[in-house]
């Protein structure tokens, strides 16, 4: 996996995640500084012209800087069950989400927020690609990414640990009046069709973000951002 930028880079090399080789922009100091860095934790440090790390790089957006890692390691959802006490645990389940500028979003906004994790499907989802953690900032560094074969499957088995398990939908009710005390999982559904109708199902209601413009729905990613502040500040975030 390629992982370009200079926040995604800085945070990689925090998180101790094997790095076979790191490129930089010759000349740029903050860039050579994570040469340093990054050759000091093992890694091989080649010295680039713009040229070459252009050619080198899936988003023309390098920041002078492009690391080679390994592949995005993800967590089981019993992992995620385990990040934060019991009756203090957010996680946000992906049904169908697509794009990973969309999914990088929301893994950055997780980590701001205090997430314990995301749970994403392994089919007609996106993965955690180079896009994505481009996107992330390097949040996907630090935030729990469960990659399960069956979504509704892990809406049941948060529901049996005692999850209070939410569809974000226009249908729903107001997501600030919401019971969002405990455990609570929130459901986002892909750009195109929401939540899969079993996921409504399965989930123990729906809320919905009021609207005030002629619009009638968000951005997944900004959606995911609203629900995730409102749960931490059911909780004094920010005091």
């Amino acid at each position: 996996m390629i992982v370009e930028g200079k926040n995604a880079v800085k945070e990689l090399i925090k998180s101790g995640r094997t790095i076979d080789k790191i490129c930089v922009l010759k000349g740029d100091k903050a860039a050579e500084s994570l040469a340093l860095q990054a050759k000091e934790a093992g890694a091989k440090a080649v010295f680039c012209s713009r040229e070459n790390l252009d050619r080198l790089s899936f988003s023309k957006k390098h920041q002078g800087v492009l690391a080679y890692t390994t592949e995005f390691s993800y967590s089981d959802l019993s992992e995620i069950l385990e990040e934060k006490e019991e009756g203090n645990r957010l996680v946000v389940i992906l049904d169908g989400v697509e794009d990973p500028h969309n999914l990088g979003s929301i893994l950055r906004s997780a980590e701001c927020l205090g997430a314990a994790g995301v749970v994403i499907g392994k089919h007609r989802s996106v993965s955690v690609n180079e896009t994505v953690v481009k996107t992330a900032c390097g949040a996907e560094e630090y935030v729990k990414v469960a990659r399960v074969t069956n979504i509704n499957d892990a809406i049941r088995t948060l529901k049996e640990n005692f999850f209070k398990v939410y569809a974000m939908d226009m249908s729903g009710k107001d997501l600030f009046a919401a019971d969002l005390s405990g455990d609570v999982a929130l459901v986002l559904g892909s750009e195109g069709n929401g939540v899969s109708a079993l996921a409504k199902k399965l989930s123990d209601g729906a809320v919905r973000i009021p609207m005030m413009g002629e619009i009638d729905s968000m951005n997944v990613s900004v959606a995911a951002g609203i629900g995730m502040y409102e749960y931490a500040r059911r909780r004094g975030a920010g005091k």
